[in-house]
């Protein structure tokens, strides 16, 4: 597989149970931090904004969501309640699952808070 030159082009290679995940997740992404810088890092979707926001990449049986910090208790104890496979800084989301749209903006706008506040301290 060729390294995609841009988002566009990875979300349009990927499967057709994974597009709309995807484009779902892009979305959110830009409305939850409007000055997102979007990019492709080691061939997947990459978000900067002061730093590491989030990445995104599919995968055969799901999308893995993955963030600049680790995932708060709070945010780790909703998501697992409904279903989704976690790691530290990472949602995995099953082809067949919904895409848990208020949980991502509440932890993409945390991690930009986040990022603001070291960029504030260099």
């Amino acid at each position: 597989m060729t390294v995609p030159k841009d988002v566009d082009s990875y979300i349009a290679n990927s499967g057709s149970k994974a597009r709309p995940i995807l484009e779902e997740i892009r979305k959110i992404v830009k409305s939850a931090v409007p000055k997102v810088e979007e990019g492709i890092s080691y061939g997947f979707p990459f978000y900067k904004y002061h730093g590491t926001l989030a990445h995104f990449a599919e995968y055969k049986n799901h999308v893995a969501l993955g963030f600049g910090s680790d995932l708060q208790d709070k945010d780790r104890e909703m998501l697992e309640k409904d279903g989704y496979t976690l790691g530290q800084k990472r949602i995995q989301i099953q082809l067949d699952q919904k895409v848990p749209a208020t949980a991502i903006k509440q932890i993409l706008k945390a991690q930009a808070k986040i990022n603001e506040a070291k960029k504030a301290t260099k």
